[in-house]
């Protein structure tokens, strides 16, 4: 059975590229990629790297130290000299990172104004243009006793936030326009039962759109690409019963009218142990798209290989990817995707480097997808 699971990883339109890690001895997760042009990519995470079209090299970034306590988990790249990242860090205390680069170092931006005592986390951030940039995540305030949906948004010269009244942790953003927004994530507690979360902002206010939850256990949404006003997709994973596993891939897609599940392929399941988790999407078209993860071995090990599959638009086909074998144990996750032209894709991630926890940098890319 681990034979048939491992042999998923053999064939493959992906190679692993070679990337730095900032901190070999510590983790260096990857959660986001984004490019302006072939040339100039950024992949954050526990690190940051950037691709001059050449080679990866890792670049400082603050509070970043390889260690769980700190991460950007999104970045929006519209050129070589103006990027943006979000994320969070817990040291000394809980709050939301905003860093921005401007063609030579990474640096803290100033957020905007929330409640005293509040712990804002950053999980996405979309750019329609330099002064119509989107970032998502959630608040807790009065002591952790209250949380809320956080959406801030960047119009060129300061950050604003709005609180959505409702509990969501908010996973994605997507901007196709100042108008018209969408951002995706779970209400209640993923270990039990949790529902799909999905609002859009029309221009003047947010308000949430009913989605669809497979099964009554955990329902929960982590990626989204928008392609137009009538073609949004969402993925993420669900479970039929609170506290069952294994967990299914979850796709959804928005027509203009409403949104509705979409068949996903699964790895397995054999087991229970083989559980499938979608965490990102990226499109080139309405007809190339890519959803991106990890699945379980299923014999109970906590093994993991990389996951990708390939949508055309209707239907979604999984397709082998790389899984690196760095020191016989596999721990590879895909989080974050690219299109740098026709074909050309990268998608981000983590592999297993050393005896746990440490993590590194895991980048495949295609040209030919």
């Amino acid at each position: 059975m681990a034979a048939a699971w491992l042999a998923s990883a053999q064939t493959s339109i992906f190679h692993v590229v070679p990337t730095p890690n900032f901190f070999p001895s510590g983790n260096d997760d990857l959660n986001a990629v984004s490019a302006s042009s072939p040339s100039d990519i950024w992949a954050v995470g526990q690190s940051t790297i950037h691709f001059d079209g050449n080679v990866w090299t890792a670049v400082s970034a603050p509070h970043l130290t390889g260690i769980n306590e700190n991460a950007l988990l999104g970045v929006a790249d519209l050129s070589p000299t103006n990027a943006w990242a979000v994320g969070y860090t817990t040291t000394p205390s809980q709050t939301q990172l905003l860093e921005h680069w401007d063609g030579t170092e990474w640096s803290d931006f100033p957020g905007p104004k929330l409640p005293q005592g509040s712990e804002p986390y950053l999980s996405s951030i979309s750019a329609d243009s330099p002064s119509d940039i989107w970032a998502a995540g959630h608040i807790l305030q009065d002591d952790g006793l209250q949380l809320f949906g956080l959406i801030e948004h960047y119009d060129g010269t300061k950050w604003t936030a709005i609180e959505i009244p409702t509990t969501p942790f908010l996973n994605a953003i997507a901007a196709i326009s100042s108008d018209d927004v969408w951002v995706a994530g779970y209400s209640g507690n993923t270990g039990e039962t949790s529902k799909t979360f999905l609002a859009h902002w029309n221009g003047t206010a947010w308000a949430q759109a009913p989605s669809p939850n497979v099964g009554t256990g955990a329902n929960a949404l982590n990626g989204l690409v928008a392609l137009g006003t009538s073609n949004v997709w969402a993925v993420g994973y669900s479970t039929a019963k609170p506290d069952q596993n294994p967990t299914f891939n979850l796709i959804e897609h928005w027509n203009g009218t409403e949104w509705s599940v979409v068949t996903s392929p699964n790895v397995g399941p054999a087991t229970g142990f083989q559980s499938n988790r979608l965490f990102g999407i990226t499109a080139f078209s309405a007809t190339d798209l890519w959803a991106f993860g990890s699945s379980f071995a299923p014999n109970g090990s906590g093994q993991q290989l990389s996951l990708a599959m390939q949508g055309n638009g209707t239907t979604w086909t999984i397709m082998p990817t790389p899984s690196p074998d760095t020191n016989g144990f596999r721990s590879d996750v895909l989080f974050g995707g690219a299109f740098v032209g026709p074909g050309n894709l990268y998608i981000v991630g983590s592999q297993d480097e050393a005896p746990h926890p440490i993590t590194g940098t895991l980048v495949l890319n295609t040209t030919g997808g």
